[in-house]
């Protein structure tokens, strides 16, 4: 929760919240340790049989941000939706959040909309980005090289 508060200050779930997401049925939620210690976490979304899914959240301590770690969680997720063999996955991401955006975009997400006033009380937009799994797969599988 040290995590979760720090990284959005403004509108961090709280802890039922948290608690209900993590304990779901859909879920696929990933943690990041560094010496015994969580430094991030991510979490996935998708129910059983559907072709679509959510990235619900990635977070990463202040002191683990820019060494890849975002990523790796990133491609981890998608690699799980992949296994659920889920064609689509969506996420939304604060419109001021530039890092995340540029980190998105670069995995293969495509901006497709925006929740106007949507992170509240700091009234930002959100924007909805979406990844074609398979897509993504064979980018992954072929062009860089790199996995999850």
């Amino acid at each position: 929760m040290a995590i979760e508060r720090a990284s959005f200050p403004t509108d961090a779930w709280s802890e039922p919240m948290m608690a209900d997401e993590l304990s779901g049925a859909h879920g696929h939620y990933l943690v990041a340790e560094r010496g015994g210690e969580v430094i991030g976490y991510g979490g996935l979304r998708a129910l059983a049989g559907a072709s679509d899914g959510d990235i619900q959240t990635i977070a990463l301590a202040a002191a683990a941000r820019g060494a890849g770690l975002g990523r790796s969680l990133l491609r981890a997720l998608i690699a799980e939706a992949d296994a659920r063999r889920v064609r689509e996955v969506f996420l939304e991401v604060r419109a001021d959040n530039d890092a995340a955006r540029t980190l998105y975009a670069s995995e293969g997400f495509e901006e497709i909309g925006t929740r106007p006033h949507y992170y509240q009380p700091d009234d930002v937009d959100a924007i909805v980005m979406k990844i074609d799994v398979p897509r993504w797969r064979r980018r992954d599988t072929v062009g860089s090289g790199a996995s999850a």
